[in-house]
Parts: C-alpha cells; structure tokens; sequence
C-alpha cells in the first residue's frame, strides 16, 4: 500500500533522509519507530504530500506522491503530532466543517459527524465546545477529522503524545477497530512497549535510514535470538559452566533469579542446553522462554547503525 524507495530530503546541513527504503503493507498497522530527529516526521509529511523529497520515490495505493498529489490526498488521511483545532467551534461543528470542505453537505454532513463521533467515543461531547475537550478527547477529534474524506490509508504522526494512560488505551482500541474496518495504519511513535501490542509489522528508523522492518514477531526473533532462564535447585554455576561448552548458547549469566542465557539455534538448541544440564546431575527447577522487548531490540538495533 505505501512504497518508499531512496527518499532523501536535507535541512540545509541536516540530513533528515538518507537513503530511506519502506514497505507498508495493505491492511498493516505498522509501527513506525525512531529517536527524536531520526526521520520520522519528514517521512510521513513527504508521503502526506506536504512536503517533496529531494530525490527518491514515494507511493500510496500505487499513486506517487509528487506526480499524482490529488490522487495521493484522497487517498490519505493525515493525523499531525502538532494540531490545531478551532476552540470557539462545537465538536459537532467541527466535524461539519470539515465536512463541507469535501463537498459534504445538510443531512449527509450530519450523518457523518454522528458516525465519526460515535467511532471516538465523542458522541456524548457533540455539543461541547472543543476547547472544554481534554488532550485526549482533542486527539480523538482530530483522528476524527481526518476520516471525514473515509481514506484508505492512515498517516498519524506520534497520535499518544501526551496522552495519559487511559487516553492511550482509548486511542489505541481505536485504531485497532479502524484496523477491523480495512485501513491501513502508519503510526509513528516513541512510546515502544504501546506499539508491539497494537502493530502487525514494524520499522525501525535511525540517522534517516531504515535499520530492519517487518511483522513484529519476525523482527524481534531476527533482531536478538531468544533469551531462557533456567532455576536449578543447587549449584547453578556448575550449570552455567555446562551451558557455556554448547557452542550455540551464548550470554550466560547467572542472576538472583536464575541462570540466564541465549541459543542461536532456535527450540532445538534450548532443549539440548537443558538436557546438557540434567546430564549433569543438576535437577532443574524451572525451565522457560523469555520474552524479546521492542525496547532491548530497538536500542540493540540503534547501536548497531551508530558504530556501522
């Protein structure tokens, strides 16, 4: 659905884009993830058709960014990390604006405010002005806002930012509904923990380059091999000395809770690891998987672009 290929763009002396490469696919909520400064933004305002790219190429639903603009707009709905809303206007009355900004109209523009509404949770605040809105409900607004045209794809730029954990929640049980509804979902953000619950695929941006992409149970699995903790009942360093003979375990460690280690050979390795220590002689407590973070792999992943 949104094909990126070499995109560039530079501020004067800052390089926002080098060489950026994206695959969005049809019906993905991908999660689209970087530093501060990385090159988010300046993605999605190109895709967004606010701003050209100094040379690459960009697609949405197979319509190029800087040759089909009209085609790409209504294809798009474009949610930015800074908005404005019109405070002395009623959240109905937003929404109708809008509206007739595409052409809608008398009772088919009523039809869709109270649609909109109802999908955000906003219903009940139709008649409220739009600044007695909290943060959380002006983010739904204006998420509302930019369906007013139905767009096949979602550009939303850091749409939990200042948000408070139950706002986020909110949000975030939004768009996977939008998601149920076919649309295709780029979300960009640094609350990381947040998007490996909500996103299908992820992409992961540093210094204007994209590091590694993909579903994001491939890409925590590629990215850092699968960790295990391992409690034996008595003498865990004699365990751990045994688990570091296996040439595909590596990063032993052993902690307070346990004896901590990582195989390089998938469900295979880990099971001759643990029978490696029951030949031993150590009775084994307690034997499991542990789970890769978005947070380890992403940091993991930076620092491998920094020192490349």
């Amino acid at each position: 659905m949104i094909q990126v290929q070499g995109l560039r763009k530079r501020y004067r002396r800052v390089k926002a884009l080098d060489g950026l490469d994206l695959n969005v696919p049809a019906g993905a909520i991908y999660g689209f993830i970087g530093q501060n400064g990385a090159g988010k933004t300046t993605t999605i305002r190109v895709l967004a058709t606010l701003m050209p790219p100094d040379a690459g190429k960009a697609t949405v639903g197979g319509m190029d960014v800087l040759r089909q603009p009209d085609e790409v707009r209504r294809l798009v709905g474009y949610m930015p990390d800074f908005f404005g809303v019109y405070d002395d206007l009623k959240v109905g009355e937003y929404l109708e604006f809008y509206a007739s900004l595409q052409g809608v109209q008398g009772t088919a523009a009523a039809s869709l405010r109270d649609s909109l509404l109802e999908l955000v949770d906003l219903g009940h605040k139709r008649d409220e002005y739009v600044e007695g809105l909290s943060r959380g409900m002006q983010q739904r607004l204006c998420l509302a806002r930019a369906l007013v045209h139905d767009p096949q794809v979602l550009l939303l730029d850091e749409p939990a930012s200042g948000l408070d954990p139950v706002a986020r929640v909110e949000m975030r049980e939004i768009l996977k509904e939008l998601a149920r509804m076919g649309k295709t979902i780029l979300i960009s953000s640094h609350i990381l923990s947040e998007l490996a619950d909500l996103c299908t695929h992820i992409g992961m941006v540093a210094s204007g380059r994209l590091v590694r992409e993909g579903p994001v149970a491939e890409l925590l699995w590629a990215a850092e091999r699968p960790g295990y903790l391992l409690r034996v009942l008595r003498e865990p360093e004699q365990a751990a000395a045994a688990l570091e003979t296996m040439p595909d375990v590596a990063a032993v460690r052993v902690t307070e809770d346990g004896i901590r280690f990582h195989c390089s050979g998938g469900a295979e390795t880990a099971a001759a690891a643990l029978a490696t220590v029951i030949a031993a002689g150590i009775p084994v407590a307690r034997f499991t998987e542990l789970e890769t973070s978005l947070e380890a792999t992403f940091m993991q992943l930076a620092r491998q672009e920094a020192s490349a």
